[in-house]
């Protein structure tokens, strides 16, 4: 055997892999969007097992609180104040030298998304935000790119691989995201380590199986899981392909990507504050989200506004889902806070 290969030996032996599939993967090239929990532990294992050269692209910085599930992680990465993407390379590298890691400490959007895509084998989604989903839906259908969607919230979860014109797209299956305060976040509901590792590991087989050339083998169904519950579902969507009006890989209009949809931010000048509103306003259900939120302290709502408090934080949200952030100037930092404790 090749000595470069011995490493990889036990998973070469795997019939679905072979020298072949892994000379494959040697030279794949993945972007990972979001190196939170899911990105943590779809990085861990695709390094692992010999992915040539991984993108690891986040603008966050890690907290006490993301070590209970962010497996790349530990308590010297929060003492020394690491952006997750640098602190992630750090621990790659030193599980797996030959393959090359890229951190990009930056918050993904419309005006870069294509650039940190355009030369990936594949793109994973290792992100908790749908705006970013929706994003990476457009710019794969775009660059005919198969990506892998993965979510998952509370103890439940859920897994597609997408391969553009062959398998429906996200919006064909979830032709909206949720709006603004209609379900829960990893902030308000939490989220269990178990469901994050089982999604992220189910996430990176599709991933495997597309980079070393077995499209035959990729789930072309939803997979859900509760793991609380006890419930596994594989949701047929395969018939969607081409029988549903898709804005996305149907008509080619690619809304998330042109701007169209999506949060935008002001500065308040003056007050210490950013406003974040979406271009497409929507209408809250404030009963709803106040018990959302009710684990965070203190909620107070009436038909014009709800306002709560978080960390250092004032929350004021009005019903069509635009809100006032005080505390912060920084409008990274404040899209990041709505995506926590309002949603996405």
């Amino acid at each position: 055997m090749d000595p470069t290969l011995e490493r990889y030996s036990r998973q070469m032996r795997f019939y679905g892999i072979g020298e072949a599939g892994q000379r494959q993967l040697l030279q794949s090239r993945v972007t990972l969007c979001g190196c939170g929990a899911l990105g943590t532990v779809l990085a861990n294992v695709l390094v692992r097992a010999g992915v040539g050269y991984l993108r690891v692209i986040d603008r966050d910085f890690i907290e006490t609180s993301n070590l209970q599930r962010q497996v790349l992680f530990d308590e010297k990465d929060v003492a020394a104040n690491l952006p997750k993407a640098e602190a992630a390379a750090n621990k790659l590298r030193e599980i797996n030298s030959s393959v090359q890691i890229e951190p990009v400490v930056t918050d993904i959007d419309r005006t870069n998304i294509v650039q940190l895509c355009q030369d990936a084998d594949l793109i994973l989604d290792g992100t908790d935000n749908f705006e970013i989903r929706y994003l990476i839906n457009d710019v794969a259908v775009k660059l005919n790119k198969p990506w892998v969607y993965g979510g998952c919230i509370g103890s439940h979860g859920q897994v597609m691989a997408i391969l553009p014109g062959q398998t429906p797209c996200l919006r064909c299956v979830f032709e909206a995201a949720p709006a603004p305060g209609e379900a829960g976040t990893c902030e308000t509901a939490g989220v269990l380590g178990p469901i994050v590792n089982i999604v992220a590991s189910l996430q990176a087989t599709e991933a495997i199986k597309i980079l070393t050339g077995h499209f035959d083998a990729v789930n072309r169904e939803l997979t859900y899981l509760d793991i609380w519950d006890n419930v596994h579902r594989r949701i047929k969507v395969a018939p969607l392909l081409g029988k549903v009006d898709c804005p996305c890989c149907q008509r080619r209009n690619f809304e998330w990507l042109e701007g169209a949809h999506g949060s935008q931010t002001t500065s308040l000048c003056g007050r210490n504050a950013v406003q974040v509103s979406h271009r497409t306003p929507g209408k809250l259900n404030f009963e709803e989200m106040a018990r959302h939120l009710s684990t965070m302290g203190n909620v107070s709502y009436n038909r014009f506004l709800l306002k709560f408090n978080v960390e250092t934080y004032e929350f004021t949200v009005f019903p069509d889902g635009r809100a006032i952030i005080k505390g912060t100037n920084d409008q990274d930092k404040a899209r990041t806070l709505y995506a926590k404790y309002v949603g996405h």
